[in-house]
């Protein structure tokens, strides 16, 4: 036992010192490492810098001698900056000269006058996600300043402005600011398993299907050693640089809310040190599943351009817990746990929402990453067996 662990341990050496005298499987290191961060701090960027330009609003208004008490009212709102209307308002807005227009009709003044409801139009474009918190911002106006003048009709014919609201409604937050801001930051545990998947890619691959294009994987295995033991340590080095991958990007990922501008978003955010060891415990064991689905897939390529062709294919698996949880509401369920990459990613949206899974959670996700890695370890094995995988190229 303890030479085959000695046999285990030079293989894997063998292939880190391969991989890291390899600039491409260094370069995809780093990239792995850090495209995750730096796409998240570009995100929150352009949000706030979204919410920043909601303040400061050049609003122009055509018809404006139609409705100079609304003019004037919106002139002395923060922020807002009134403007003269361009000609056709709907042409300005389509060719994008103009993010919103308010156009006031000219029987304005007259329904306004005998309290009829006058017509005020708020020309935009709802495909333009740039300009959407600016017209959000007029609507709301618009219907603060329609309230408000309600309010004053009901006073002036001797109406209680409250008899027109029979129900209050008050809303009871239990949530905490924690949890409201995963739901906003609900893609970095994607980014995190992304990395745990990517890490170990070039290793899984280069040390299989590259050792088997260049025709070094048979002098390999002519070594006195088991079969097993070249497939432990390929898929072992392979995951020992995928965790190192996801200890780095989940650092950066906690530390990257100390230079994004989350609370111009009403966002509170970061991750404790009891929240990194979850996530390490969650993610971990996985990366050596992926690691050795990597491995026994790119041993069963011809080539590693094959290879890399069934990997573009399979790196969409970790993403799709992250694109379904955009779209429906991942529950967590128990079943949920014992599902590769779906565990895990239901593991971090939990922990780093301040709802921490039960401990039976993680032993689970990690004993079904662990058998699932034991079961394509033993298919690699089981490969370097075959003359067909050995001497085919």
């Amino acid at each position: 036992m303890a030479r085959t662990v000695r046999q285990v341990i030079v293989v894997v050496r063998k292939e880190l010192r391969d991989s890291l005298r390899d600039g491409r499987a260094l370069f995809s290191i780093a990239f792995t490492v850090v495209i995750g961060p730096v796409l998240i701090g570009f995100m929150m960027n352009r949000v706030a810098d979204r919410q920043r330009e909601a303040e400061e609003v050049r609003l122009p208004v055509v018809g404006q001698e139609h409705a100079p008490a609304l003019v004037q009212w919106l002139r002395q709102q923060s922020g807002i900056e009134i403007a003269s209307g361009p000609v056709d308002a709907e042409q300005a807005v389509r060719e994008r000269t103009e993010d919103v227009v308010v156009v006031i009709v000219p029987e304005f003044a007259d329904r306004f006058r005998v309290s009829r409801p006058a017509t005020v139009k708020l020309v935009a474009d709802s495909s333009r996600a740039a300009a959407r918190p600016k017209v959000e911002r007029v609507r709301r106006l618009l219907q603060r300043y329609s309230a408000e003048i309600g309010s004053l009709r009901l006073i002036a014919r001797g109406v209680s402005p409250q008899a027109m609201t029979p129900l209050q409604l008050e809303e009871v937050e239990v949530s905490t600011a924690q949890q409201r801001a995963a739901q906003v930051l609900n893609f970095i545990p994607m980014f995190i398993i992304l990395a745990a998947f990517v890490g170990g890619l070039q290793i899984a691959t280069d040390s299989t299907a590259g050792e088997r294009e260049r025709g070094s994987l048979e002098p390999l295995l002519v070594n006195p050693a088991p079969r097993a033991v070249f497939a432990v340590g390929k898929c072992l080095a392979a995951a020992l640089m995928a965790m190192v991958t996801v200890a780095l990007s989940t650092a950066l990922c906690a530390n990257i809310p100390r230079f994004l501008p989350l609370e111009d978003m009403g966002i509170r955010f970061r991750i404790a040190p009891a929240q990194f060891g979850a996530i390490m415990a969650g993610v971990l064991p996985m990366c050596l599943f992926s690691a050795s689905l990597q491995a026994c897939i790119a041993t069963m390529a011809r080539s590693f351009k094959e290879a890399q062709s069934y990997m573009g294919v399979l790196i969409l698996l970790p993403m799709l817990p992250g694109m379904m949880s955009s779209v429906y509401t991942l529950s967590d369920a128990p079943w949920m746990y014992a599902v590769p990459m779906l565990g895990q990613h239901v593991l971090l949206a939990g922990v780093m929402g301040g709802r921490w899974p039960p401990a039976a959670a993680f032993v689970v996700a990690a004993l079904v990453s662990l058998f699932a890695a034991a079961l394509l370890i033993r298919l690699t094995t089981g490969l370097f067996r075959s003359e067909r995988i050995i001497f085919g190229r």
